[in-house]
C-alpha cells in the first residue's frame, strides 16, 4: 500500500478522497493549500501525490513547479479542466498523470496503480531490469543504475524520460508501436497519443535534437517510434 498526500482544497472532495484511499488501506495524509503541500512534502517521504489545481493560494500548476524543484515524487493531477494545451503544459511541468473531474474512485484506483508500478522497484518497464549496459551509439544507459549519458556527458532525465529511453534503447533499430508503449512504459492498455508526443517531445530536447531534425529518436507517422545510431 501506499502514502498518499492528497493535496485539495474543497472538503467534500477531500472527504471523499481520503475515505476512498484509507478504505484501499493507503496511508492518507491531506492539506488544502499549495504551501502546506510543499512544507509536507519536504519532510515526509509520500509514494504519491494527488493535487488539485485550483488551489487557493497558489495555482496547482505553480505548486507542480515547485514540487518538481525539490521531489521526484510522482504526482497525478486531479482536475476540472479539460484544456488540451494546459494538459500539455502540466505534462511537460513533471505530472505523471492527470484525471479530469468528476472521476470515479475506480478510475483514480487504477491510475494510482498504474504510477505506483512504475515508481516502485527502479526496474525499467517491461520486467526485471537488464543486467547489461544498453549502449546506442552516444547514448551509454545503465538500467540497474537508472542513469544515462550522451556522448559521456550525463542525461538529466525524469524516472518517465528514463523508463522510455531505457525500453526503446532496448529495442535499437525496432518501430515501436504506440500501444505496446504505453502498455510497457506508461503500464497502461489505453491513452492519449498526446502523452507519448509530449514525453518525446521532452526527450528529444534533451538528446539535442528535433522532431524536424532527429538524430536518435525517429518517429514513423501513424506506426510507431524507433531508437538508433545516428548515420
Amino acid at each position: 500500500m501506499a502514502s498518499v498526500l492528497v493535496v485539495e482544497d474543497d472538503q467534500f472532495v477531500r472527504s471523499a478522497l481520503i475515505r476512498h484511499l484509507t478504505e484501499a488501506s493507503h496511508t492518507v495524509r491531506s492539506v488544502g493549500t499549495a504551501l502546506e503541500a510543499l512544507r509536507e512534502v519536504a519532510h515526509v517521504g509520500f509514494d504519491v501525490v494527488i493535487l488539485d489545481l485550483g488551489l487557493p493560494d497558489l495555482d496547482g500548476a505553480q505548486a507542480l513547479k515547485m514540487l518538481r524543484g525539490i521531489t521526484d515524487v510522482p504526482v497525478i493531477i486531479a482536475t476540472a479542466r479539460d484544456d488540451e494545451a494546459e494538459i500539455v503544459r502540466l505534462l511537460n511541468d513533471g505530472a505523471d498523470d492527470y484525471l479530469t473531474k468528476p472521476f470515479s474512485v475506480e478510475h483514480l484506483s487504477a491510475r494510482m496503480a498504474a504510477v505506483l508500478r512504475r515508481s516502485r522497484g527502479g526496474a525499467a518497464p517491461g520486467g526485471e531490469p537488464p543486467s547489461r549496459m544498453l549502449q546506442v551509439g552516444g547514448l551509454c544507459i545503465d538500467p540497474l543504475r537508472r542513469q544515462a549519458e550522451l556522448d559521456g556527458t550525463a542525461l538529466d532525465l525524469t524516472r518517465r524520460e528514463f523508463d522510455l529511453l531505457a525500453f526503446l534503447a532496448g529495442r535499437p533499430g525496432v518501430v515501436v508501436p504506440r500501444r505496446e508503449l504505453l502498455a510497457e512504459v506508461w503500464q497502461q492498455s489505453y491513452g492519449d497519443d498526446q502523452t507519448i508526443d509530449v514525453h518525446l517531445s521532452w526527450l528529444r530536447r534533451k538528446l539535442g535534437e528535433t522532431a524536424a531534425r532527429p538524430r536518435y529518436l525517429h518517429t514513423l507517422r501513424g506506426v510507431g517510434v524507433k531508437l538508433e545510431p545516428p548515420l
